[in-house]
This record gives C-alpha cells, sequence and structure tokens, in this order.
C-alpha cells in the first residue's frame, strides 16, 4: 500500500515517528511531493527561531530513509484537478503521481471522499492508518509506539503515560486499542 502523508501529519513529531516507524515495518510506502516537505518546514516557524532549521536537518533525514519516497505532481493533473482548498490539490496530484492508495490527513472537509474515490483514493486519517496496521500485525505497531513513547519521555525529560501522549497526537483510538491489550 501507498500513502501520501500531507504536512499536517509530518509536522507533529510524535505521529510523524509513529507513521514512519510503522512505514518502516513494511506496513505501507510512504510518499509525499517536495512542496508537502516545504509546507512541514514553513510550519515549524509556529515553534520558534530554531523550529524551521531543526525541521530542514529532519526533512535531510527523512529523505535518506525514504529516496524513494519524493513525487512530483503531473502539471496535466494539476490542472483538471479540483478540491475545496486549492492549495490542497497538490497534495491529491502527488498521490496520484506516487500512484498512491489513498492520503493520510486530518483535512477532511479539503480532501472529500467522492472527490478521492474518482481519482482511485481514499481519505485516511492517522488514527484509521495506524489502527488497522496494528490490528494486522499488533507487535509491530506495539513495538514502533513503545520506541516513540521512550524517546518522547526521554527527550521531554518527563514520564509522558502513554495513552496521554497517543491522544495529544490525534490517534486516540490506537490508545484505547493499546491500553485495552496491555501494549
Amino acid at each position: 500500500m501507498r500513502l501520501c502523508l500531507d504536512a499536517c501529519v509530518l509536522f507533529p513529531t510524535v505521529l510523524r515517528e509513529l507513521l514512519l516507524g510503522v512505514a518502516k515495518t513494511g506496513a505501507f510506502r510512504p510518499i509525499w511531493s517536495e512542496r508537502i516537505l516545504e509546507e512541514w518546514a514553513r510550519a515549524a516557524r509556529k515553534l520558534g527561531p530554531t523550529g524551521e532549521p531543526q525541521v530542514r536537518a529532519e526533512i535531510v533525514l527523512v529523505r535518506a530513509d525514504w529516496p524513494e519516497a519524493s513525487v512530483e505532481p503531473r502539471a496535466t493533473d494539476m490542472a483538471r484537478l479540483w478540491l475545496p482548498d486549492e492549495n490542497d490539490v497538490h497534495v491529491l496530484g502527488a498521490a496520484i503521481a506516487g500512484s498512491a492508495d489513498g492520503i493520510v490527513t486530518f483535512n477532511a472537509k479539503d480532501f472529500p471522499r467522492n472527490t478521492l474515490a474518482d481519482e482511485g483514493l481514499i481519505r485516511f486519517s492517522p488514527d484509521q492508518v495506524l489502527l488497522d496496521h496494528w490490528r494486522t500485525d499488533p507487535a509491530a505497531v506495539a513495538s514502533v509506539v513503545q520506541t516513540v513513547h521512550q524517546t518522547a519521555c526521554t527527550l521531554s525529560g518527563e514520564h509522558l503515560e502513554m495513552r496521554q501522549m497517543l491522544k495529544r497526537a490525534r490517534v486516540p483510538r490506537l490508545g484505547k486499542a493499546l491500553s485495552r491489550t496491555g501494549s
């Protein structure tokens, strides 16, 4: 499965690490465009003067880990595509150019299911992607979550309750599933 990751799911560190960690297990192949990566970098300006440079360094690492992930939308697709927010058309174009099965985003209203279906795509929330893969391979997903949790605790210098961390990362259903199984 190939999934185009929107900038809004790459920007939050915990969520990005969860998604890419699960992708590394072979659950799916992530794709994005250079414009999506640029949007992620620009969003990091909200974090202060060190935010954008830090994210640009992270982008270098992401590119190294996923050298085949970057795709560019075709001009012919871009000319014919429409979405409620014209600034998101490039994400749809990247998904098409990368032969994606779907787009992972929080922006449901900007990616209408019927419009995506016309292109053979499905819109997924990050929680849905992670929960679906947990159902398929709970041990692999639980291991990724554990690694991300440990890293988050180390970087923050405090203990974060795992379910709360997942809720903050906007993947509450995954957190609930993991807490029920004791993972």
